[in-house]
């Protein structure tokens, strides 16, 4: 199938008059129409600077210094305003964690799903009124015309993802991007907006770029997996590859964290030792190796390359052939992972 979207050797700074940080260093992959991936990583990691580069939404300071975007053909990091904002939402969409950041508090529901409309679909602003009604009710608002004229803020907060995910598909994009969607909603309003989101690509055929730090949602939710930390892409796998063999000891780490709860008497929750390092303060070699129980003197002095450990799975780490987790260590199945 053919890819929709690439990323190659994306290196990603953020600029001051007196220094530059780089948020994203050499990172790279593709999906294809349809998948869904998930980029998974502790906050700092530079999961949502990665997804924010794809919509050219980096802001006044952020700038990609190295390699391209390329997007259903086009090289979209060579596109200018004019020519990013039609791509947005219409090709392109995203919905982010907190929806009143998004959401305009002072116009009704029903106008800005309208405003989508009339921007990616060239509709009138009485054409736009019952596509944005029914848009609602397709995202399961059983009140859609009522809510249509409220206000963001008499919503609750999964209300609220749920109109996000209405203005999303309004364009009918072909990928959309998440970020972070579930992450303020409790695990039963969670567990539907995932399951939207599932048949929303299932009617449309649309591709899911994930990014979150919730293990469930990608157990749920992912075709592949691609784990980053500080900036780089340190593994690369098929989800059921993933949770049955992780090979970098940050996977093994995110793994073992995540809390039992099937009540078998497993081992407990074990989170990472330390943080992650400072943008302007990155350790030599392997950037992980400060939080590494397995680090050695190679790993201090030298950084590992991403290399291709067998079929599509790819580490970046000098011990990836020998690190691997026991089945019983894997994640419990919550609610979220058995909707």
């Amino acid at each position: 199938m053919a890819r929709l979207l690439e990323l190659d050797r994306l290196r990603i700074a953020f600029r001051t008059e007196h220094e530059e940080a780089v948020a994203v260093d050499e990172v790279s992959f593709a999906m294809r129409r349809g998948e869904t991936i998930a980029l998974v990583g502790e906050s700092g990691c530079g999961k949502s600077v990665t997804s924010l580069s794809i919509m050219g939404l980096l802001g006044a300071n952020g700038v990609v210094t190295h390699g391209e975007i390329r997007f259903d053909g086009s090289v979209i990091t060579s596109f200018g305003e004019t020519e990013m904002r039609r791509l947005r939402g219409k090709e392109i969409a995203m919905i982010f964690q907190e929806p009143m950041t998004s959401l305009n508090p002072v116009m009704k529901i029903g106008e800005q799903i309208g405003e989508c409309l009339r921007l990616h679909r060239k509709c009138s602003r009485k054409e736009a009124k019952p596509i944005a009604v029914e848009l609602l009710k397709k995202v399961g608002i059983a009140r859609a015309e009522a809510v249509a004229k409220d206000y963001p803020h008499s919503l609750s907060g999964g209300m609220r993802q749920r109109v996000m995910i209405a203005m999303a598909m309004a364009g009918n994009p072909k990928l959309l991007i998440a970020d972070e969607p579930t992450t303020a909603l409790d695990v039963t309003i969670q567990a539907q907006i995932l399951q939207l989101m599932k048949q929303m690509q299932k009617d449309s055929g649309m591709a899911i770029l994930l990014v979150t730090h919730d293990l469930g949602v990608v157990a749920e939710m992912a075709d592949r997996v691609i784990v980053m930390y500080a900036g780089q892409v340190v593994e690369e796998a098929d989800v059921f590859t993933l949770f049955r063999d992780p090979r970098h000891p940050y996977t093994q780490g995110l793994i073992q964290a995540v809390p039992a709860v099937d009540g078998a008497g497993r081992k407990r929750a074990q989170p990472i030792p330390g943080t992650v390092p400072s943008l302007r303060d990155m350790p030599e070699g392997c950037r992980f190796h400060p939080r590494c129980q397995s680090a050695h003197d190679r790993c201090r002095l030298e950084s590992p390359s991403l290399q291709r450990i067998g079929g599509h799975h790819s580490v970046r780490c000098w011990a990836a052939h020998s690190s691997s987790l026991a089945p019983e260590e894997l994640p419990g199945s919550g609610p979220v992972m058995n909707l």
